[in-house]
Formats: structure tokens, C-alpha cells, sequence
């Protein structure tokens, strides 16, 4: 198709603007584009439905005459006539918004964001780029001048180089003092008109410094350091320049004597807009330094053992290894649907069958369940999985691999959870799953069956409904009665086998599993099993699950018959466990919810809230 796009009166930007508001080109590239997302929408819904698609529109776009009679023709041409009026929406939005959009006194934009974007506009009438492109040679850093810094060594620091956030400025006239932060801390400077200004011109100082530069604004500064009569260390500027002009303000933190009045602590605006969360609250960086040195110790512990590290896929097109709802996409090459991953547990036992005898991975997994304060959609874990073992070697392993991880991030293993004092210290105490639902209740779960449990449930005001099955209704006594009893570090032990698929029959208890949850401060941070490698049996597992599905357990497993495959070749012995990265960490950083420990947790969309 050919368009022909006149010159816009505007030129510079909006002539190359594609969406043209003459109407007389532009809009047709965007409604191309917009026909393409058309028939995947489509399609998506076709399949939905479980229609077939009429061969008319299979290749084409429908002519707005055409009448529809049959379901896909009625689905085509809602979707067109939604389309068609979202292309004109769009047209309204862009040919009377952007021009306003684009102007320094949009109605959108605070006092303050105007007043920094008519700044910028000076910044560029004096010639002063407030995006330069070079880099800026930075060769000291706050903490770094603070902790070094003597008297007697002060020519190591004659000459420093260091680049921060402006994030207090004291104008005193023909000087100024303001203090930076860089990624390490903040520290004081002392500007002087004639020192950044040497010459007649004083621009640098009173036209750029003092009117032009805001707080938020990064600079760059080379100088030395001293001490000032009231013994800060700080930074004599003998250069400064402008690195990157910030056109919204940040929140201001009062502080005095270290003491800080008017924190930012909205979870909101934290969660939300973490960027400026690490500006204005930049003590919460520890969080995040200490999950990172967590997972390298945890890193360092396997890799020193002999295991190996792997990676399995997220798109997966059987959703397997946990009890989960799962999400679902597309995958338009193959035309098939998939599913992000809620577990990367049986392709790790793929490779054990292969030959690895020591796995593991570090994963981003996805439920479509819940969110609270120790649940989110997407997740990290760590599962590993070693040949000839089981597990109680896994025990002994888990308490050994949490004590290195606590000492190396707080170098203690006791740590503060709230107003309790938690110690990874190895033993952690063992109880089964019956003998610690018994010890809430007072009623031996262990001779119930699916009926008595349903019964002990009600008893209990506990939500019992037709799809769960025993296992359901023992893990749900279990969370409602026990679990939160257990502070310290405990192993609850040997489950019924109807809450573990995957797992194999105890080897001396009828009706139980060989399966460990590690449970601290109330809840489950780890999961491990002596892994179910009878093929046959675990065929008939997975049988009931679709049992449990058609009773409308949504997180019953599917079967996977490619993993069935591979166990019928042989699966040596084997121990396995997963470990919840993000709840270790809010335990070890003594954060009271998941959000706290993600950089960018799921948030409701702004345009929802």
C-alpha cells in the first residue's frame, strides 16, 4: 500500500511523525498495525471458544459492510467494531494531546516539574548539555573518602573525582554547601563562586549553580578533601558539572544528628516507584546487597560440594513439579499454548536420569494464585537434586547449607525476625506432619478418613469444600492449627501420601511419604523429598490427580508422560528439595513481607488503582 504523507506545518519532529493529523496517511500505517494485533486477538478468542475459523477471514480484513451470522463472524466483527473505535480514540489522543504533551506547561506536570523543565530549556539557550554523553571519570566514592580520610594522609586525597545526587543544598552567597549521594553513601561539598568560576565569566556559579541546578540533579565534581571547622569531612569542588538534569522532584528527608523526620513510607509509592525508593530511602540497598550475597553463598556451598549448574525452560507445555495454578500463553511458531513454570522440578530429575548426579538451579517461578505478605505471583527458588541420596541426607545437608548462608550474610547465625530471635544453628528439631497437628488439636489425624478430616475441619471453622481430598484437608489443619507454632527451624516429617505426588512411600510406614517442609518463624521455607523414581507408581499418582482435577481442584498436577518416559529408562535414588529464596531473605534481613524483598514486586496497574 502506498501513502503519500504531506509536509506537516509543524516540520522537525511532526513531519516524520507517522501518524499524521491531516488523517490523510498516517492513521492507515497505524490501523495496519493495529490489524495485526486484530487477528491474534482474534485467533486467541477463536480457540477460547473451541470454534473454527470461517475460511473468509482467514487471511483477510472484513469489510465493514459484511453481516455476520455464525459465531466466529460475530466474535470477528465485535472485535473490529472495538478496534475501529480505538483507532479513532487514538487519533483524538495524539493529534490534540501531543502538542500539549510536549510543551513545558502541560497541565499534568506539578509546579515543580514546570519550573524544572523551563530550567532544562535555559540550560540549553547557555549552550550546557544536561545529558552530555561522555562519561565522567569517577575515581573515589563517599564511604570510601569517610573511612579513609586522616590528616596525615590528606595528599592521597588532593585530587578525587566523584560523581552523586544533589540531595540538600545550604547557599551561603558566594558559597554554597550541598551534599551528594553516590552508590556508596553521601558526603558534603563546599562549592565557591571564584573556585568553579575562576574568571570574569561567574556564569558557572551564579547562573548554572545557583538558579539552574536542582536537588535530584546529578553532577559530577573534582576537588580535594578537608575537614571543615566543625570537623565533616567534606570536598573542596574546584570543577563541577552537570551530568544529567532530574525533570521531577524527590521527596525530601529531614534529617538531623542522624536522626531522619519525615521518611517515605508509603508502600504504595515504595513498591511501585522502588527507583526513587533507593533515592530517598537508600539504607533499604542493604535488603537487596544481602539477598545477592545470600545467593552466592548458597552458590558457593553447592559448587564446592560438586553440583552443577543448569538451566531448564520457563515455557513449558505441561505445567508439572508442583500443585499450582499455573499461567498460560501462547506460543505463535509451534501454535500451541504453554505455560510459564511453576517448578523446574522434573526437568532437574531429567537429568538425573541422564547421568548428572548433583543439580541444581536458581529459578523464577510462576503461580497464578494469591499475593500477600509471603506470597507473589513470580518467585525465586533454589532446587537441587543429588543421586543415591535421601532425606535424611537432605536434613542434615539443608541445616548445614542455612548455617554457612546465615553467617555469611549477618557473620552470626542468629538473626532478629520482629521481636523473636531466630538461630540456624544446626540440628533443627523433627516432628511429623500427625504428631504436630495432634499436638494443636488434641485429636489423632492419623486414623481419619477423607470424611473425618472433612468433619474436624468444620469443627474447627476451617474452609473444607467437595474438591479437596484428604491431602488438601491435612495441609489445610496443618496451616490453620500448627504450622504458625514453629519458630525455630523444624523439620515436619513424613507426610500421607496423598499430599505428595512425587514422592517416595515411607520405608516403614504404610500410607506416609519420606518428605521434609522446613517450617521457621511460621512458615515453609523449604520442601524436600526422597523422590518417587518407580515409574509405575508414579503413573498411578498422577492418575489421581486428574481424579482430583475433574473434582475441581484447580491445582491438581497434569500428567506428564515425557517425564514418565524418562523414569521407565531408570532414576537412581534420589534426594531433592526446593528452597524459597525470597522468604529466606525477608528472614534474614528481618523484613516482615515479600514486597520488602523484591526490587520490583507486582503492583496493581496505575490506571486500575
Amino acid at each position: 500500500m502506498e501513502h503519500t504523507s504531506p509536509k506537516s506545518p509543524k516540520g522537525g519532529f511532526w513531519s516524520a511523525f507517522p501518524y499524521n493529523c491531516s488523517g490523510k496517511a498516517g492513521p492507515d500505517l497505524y490501523y495496519e498495525s493495529f490489524q495485526t494485533s486484530f487477528h491474534r486477538i482474534y485467533a486467541t478468542k477463536i480457540r477460547q471458544k473451541g470454534l473454527k475459523t470461517s475460511p473468509p477471514f482467514a487471511d483477510r480484513w472484513p469489510g465493514p459492510s459484511t453481516v455476520y451470522a455464525d459465531p466466529v463472524n460475530q466474535i470477528h466483527n465485535s472485535l473490529r467494531f472495538k478496534l475501529s473505535a480505538l483507532r479513532f480514540e487514538l487519533k483524538q489522543y495524539i493529534c490534540g494531546n501531543f502538542e500539549t504533551y510536549s510543551n513545558m506547561s502541560h497541565p499534568l506536570h506539578s509546579e515543580q516539574e514546570i519550573i524544572r523543565r523551563e530550567k532544562l530549556k535555559s540550560l540549553g539557550e547557555l549552550g550546557i548539555n544536561a545529558y552530555p554523553a561522555e562519561g565522567f571519570p569517577v575515581n573515589a566514592y563517599a564511604a570510601q573518602i569517610k573511612s579513609g580520610y586522616k590528616e596525615e594522609n590528606k595528599e592521597a586525597f588532593g585530587s578525587v573525582c566523584l560523581a552523586g545526587r544533589i540531595m540538600s543544598i545550604r547557599d551561603m552567597g558566594k558559597a554554597s554547601f550541598a551534599v551528594i549521594q553516590d552508590s556508596s553513601g553521601r558526603i558534603q561539598l563546599y562549592i565557591k563562586r571564584d573556585d568553579i568560576a575562576p574568571g570574569e565569566d561567574k556564569t558557572a556559579y551564579d547562573k548554572l549553580w545557583k538558579h539552574l541546578i536542582d536537588l535530584g540533579d546529578i553532577i559530577g565534581v573534582k576537588g580535594y578533601v578537608f575537614i571543615t571547622k566543625t570537623g565533616e569531612i567534606s570536598v573542596h569542588v574546584r570543577e563541577l558539572i552537570l551530568l544529567s538534569k532530574a525533570l521531577r522532584p524527590i521527596p525530601i528527608i529531614k534529617e538531623k544528628e542522624g536522626e531522619t523526620f519525615d521518611a517515605v513510607t508509603d508502600p504504595e509509592f515504595r513498591y511501585r516507584q522502588r527507583y526513587a525508593d533507593l533515592i530517598v530511602n537508600p539504607q533499604i540497598k542493604e535488603v537487596f546487597i544481602k539477598r545477592t550475597k545470600l545467593i552466592n553463598s548458597m552458590r558457593e556451598f553447592l559448587n564446592n560440594a560438586g553440583a552443577l549448574e543448569v538451566d531448564t525452560p520457563v515455557l513449558q507445555s505441561i505445567p508439572g513439579g508442583a500443585a499450582a495454578r499455573p499461567f498460560i500463553t501462547h506460543h505463535n511458531a509451534l501454535d500451541v499454548p504453554f505455560y510459564l513454570r511453576i517448578a523446574n522440578e522434573l526437568y532437574l530429575k531429567r537429568l538425573i536420569v541422564g547421568g548428572f548426579d548433583w543439580v541444581y538451579e536458581f529459578s523464577r517461578n510462576f503461580r497464578n494464585e494469591g499475593m500477600d505478605r509471603t506470597h507473589n505471583p513470580e518467585f525465586t527458588i533454589l532446587e537441587f537434586y543429588v543421586a543415591y541420596k535421601d532425606y535424611f541426607w537432605m536434613m542434615e545437608t539443608t541445616e548445614s547449607l542455612l548455617e554457612a548462608a546465615a553467617l555469611a550474610v549477618n557473620k552470626t547465625t542468629v538473626v532478629k525476625s520482629g521481636e523473636k530471635d531466630i538461630d540456624f544453628r544446626a540440628p533443627y528439631k523433627r516432628i511429623s506432619i500427625y504428631d504436630a497437628i495432634s499436638e494443636s488439636t488434641g485429636t489423632d489425624v492419623s486414623a481419619l478418613d477423607e470424611n473425618g478430616l472433612r468433619t474436624l475441619c468444620r469443627k474447627l471453622h476451617i474452609t473444607a469444600d467437595d474438591s479437596m481430598g484428604k491431602g488438601k484437608l491435612i495441609d489445610a489443619l496443618f496451616g490453620a492449627t500448627s504450622e504458625h507454632r514453629f519458630i525455630q527451624p523444624t523439620f515436619i516429617i513424613d507426610y500421607p501420601v496423598e499430599m505428595s505426588p512425587l514422592t517416595k512411600k515411607h520405608r516403614s510406614i504404610t500410607g506416609l511419604v519420606e518428605r521434609f517442609e522446613l517450617i521457621i518463624n511460621g512458615k515453609e521455607i523449604a520442601n524436600a523429598y526422597s523422590e518417587l523414581n518407580d515409574p509405575i507408581d508414579q503413573r498411578e499418582r498422577f492418575e489421581e490427580q486428574i481424579k482430583l482435577m475433574e473434582r475441581g481442584d484447580e491445582e491438581a498436577m497434569f500428567i506428564d508422560n515425557d517425564f514418565l518416559r524418562a523414569l521407565e529408562y531408570g532414576m537412581p535414588p534420589t534426594a531433592g528439595i526446593g528452597i524459597g529464596i525470597d522468604r529466606l531473605t525477608m528472614l534474614l534481613t528481618n523484613q516482615p513481607s515479600i514486597q520488602d524483598v523484591l526490587l520490583f514486586p507486582q503492583m496493581r496497574p496505575e490506571s486500575q488503582v
